[in-house]
């Protein structure tokens, strides 16, 4: 959490570095984005469901990024792709949202390809076990000639991913066991990201759904293999027996509700 004092330190969540970086925190933006986006969302997943919901939040979420006042400063490019072989972490409704537009959106054999690859993943991540995927490269399922071929559902943990200058980004892929690099990062983009994805998930949370954070191709895996897994979640129920899901503290707790 962070104090209403302003100041914090905090990791940029690749999942393979752990750098901090300490900046002034605009208290006034945060609270608002808290506010106004948890509104949007409780009143969203009464009228078109969590995944309806998770869509429209994803197109405020993309916006409001892109209007951060040091948005400019990004290297994230089009074709970069070094963060698309650190661990990505979901919450359940980001699984159903992704799903549904493989389904949708992707060619037969492309479709077969990534679930080939999210099988793939999965067998080895479990085998391998929780602490050594933080220091191994895993090449994500849905990349494709160094594109993201989920792009306008991807996860909000990529979304909120960024740096300002990628050579820590290449550095922490070519020595993954490193977890002392530090990638440089924007701090008005990480605030406004940040606030906003906590707000949708104080959303969720209120009305029931599971919150936790699971790895991608486990948790993609599970949903296309084991029955049930959308309506366990819709029916406020974990969707993933034998996944452990890890509980997100909040960040800017002590700002919300004021």
């Amino acid at each position: 959490m962070i104090g209403s004092d302003g100041a914090s330190g905090q990791g940029n969540g690749n999942g393979n570095g752990a750098g901090t970086m300490e900046f002034t925190l605009d208290v006034a933006l945060v609270r608002e984005i808290l506010r106004h986006e948890k509104a949007l969302a409780a009143d969203e997943l009464g009228t078109a469901g969590p995944v309806g919901a998770q869509l429209r939040s994803g197109v405020r979420h993309d916006s409001r990024l892109a209007s951060a006042p040091d948005a400019a400063t990004l290297a994230c490019r089009p074709g970069c792709a070094w963060c698309c072989h650190f661990t990505v972490d979901v919450r359940p409704v980001e699984v159903f949202t992704i799903l549904d537009y493989v389904e949708r959106s992707l060619t037969d054999d492309e479709r077969a390809r990534v679930y080939a690859e999210v099988r793939a993943n999965s067998t080895w991540l479990r085998e391998i076990g929780a602490d050594e995927r933080f220091t191994t490269n895993v090449k994500c399922p849905f990349l494709r000639d160094a594109r993201c071929v989920i792009y306008p559902v991807r996860p909000q943990s990529c979304r909120n991913y960024h740096a300002t200058d990628a050579a820590g980004c290449r550095q922490s892929y070519e020595v993954p066991d490193d977890l002392g690099i530090d990638p440089d990062f924007a701090p008005g983009v990480y605030q406004v990201g940040a606030a906003h994805v906590e707000a949708f998930t104080a959303a969720m949370r209120d009305r029931g759904y599971d919150v936790d954070a699971y790895e991608l191709s486990t948790a993609l895996d599970s949903a296309l293999t084991r029955p049930g897994a959308r309506e366990r979640f819709e029916a406020r129920q974990k969707p993933f027996p034998g996944l452990d899901g890890d509980e997100v503290t909040p960040e800017f707790d002590d700002l919300g509700d004021r």
